[in-house]
């Protein structure tokens, strides 16, 4: 699958990569077990890596139907989610940015773009300077 996740729950935080052409069916598979998983909690903060992208599927109707599902798991409990995005080049900002946008519609969750590794750490409050140092640390 495309896009995986790892959760760090000494960091309070979800690291999620995408690797190839990114369909919101692939999406939806891979957040439900996220939300089935026993370290699943609301308002973990998200780190999604964009880096690995070299398409994705622009269907709104169902990006909107996947991002109303995350907000139920992101939001439980009154919780607010903070999600970067980290989207290194012209495309992956792009899709960064339309799903930054499609959270407009949910205040409890806190959506911003960054085009640099340390620049998305430091959003999340997380020291380092790559998602790999981050990773080996928190193994």
């Amino acid at each position: 699958m495309p896009v995986s996740f790892r959760i760090l729950p000494d960091l309070g935080l979800v690291y999620v990569r995408y690797d190839g052409y990114a369909l919101v069916a692939e999406s939806l598979a891979a957040f439900s077990e996220y939300a089935r998983h026993p370290l699943c909690r609301p308002g973990q903060k998200q780190l999604v890596d964009l880096s690995g992208i070299t398409g994705f599927e622009k269907d709104f109707v169902q990006l909107l139907k996947l991002q109303a599902k995350k907000a139920e798991v992101f939001t439980g409990h009154g919780a607010q989610t903070l999600v970067v995005y980290y989207a290194p080049n012209p495309e992956t900002f792009a899709m960064a940015r339309l799903i930054e946008r499609s959270w407009e519609p949910f205040p409890a969750v806190i959506a911003l773009v960054q085009d640099n590794e340390p620049g998305a750490l430091s959003i999340l409050g997380l020291p380092g300077q790559t998602f790999a140092d981050m990773l080996q640390h928190n193994a």
